[in-house]
């Protein structure tokens, strides 16, 4: 219960606060999102699944968007920056797909 709320405060303020990312993060930030929700399906499929646990989501989190920011950051560094970018919202889209049919089917057993 305490994330759920954290999660609709977090999402209140940053409606009406409408804070600013710096410039230099701004390529970053649809990645670290991208990468956030691949983490966040995970785990509800692995809660469906009864196999949830909270250190495997927290390091699983953390993991992919540093991992999947360092992809971008070498990518800029090496000139093919928007290549990579693709690359990585790709994978972690199928992924996000992956898991979304998965809790589907639990859900309504189809």
């Amino acid at each position: 219960m305490i994330a759920i709320i954290g999660l609709v405060v977090g999402v209140v303020l940053g409606l009406f606060l409408t804070p600013d990312v710096p410039l230099s993060m701004e390529p970053y930030l649809p990645i670290a999102v991208v990468a956030a929700l691949d983490a966040v399906f995970g785990a509800f499929r692995a809660f469906l699944d009864g196999i949830f646990d909270d250190k495997v989501f927290v390091v699983s989190f953390i993991s992919n968007v540093l991992i999947a920011a360092m992809i971008v950051f070498l990518g800029d560094k090496l000139g093919v920056g928007a290549q990579l970018s693709t690359g990585v919202v790709v994978v972690l889209g199928i992924r996000i797909f992956s898991n979304v049919a998965a809790i589907r089917r639990h859900i309504f057993h189809a």
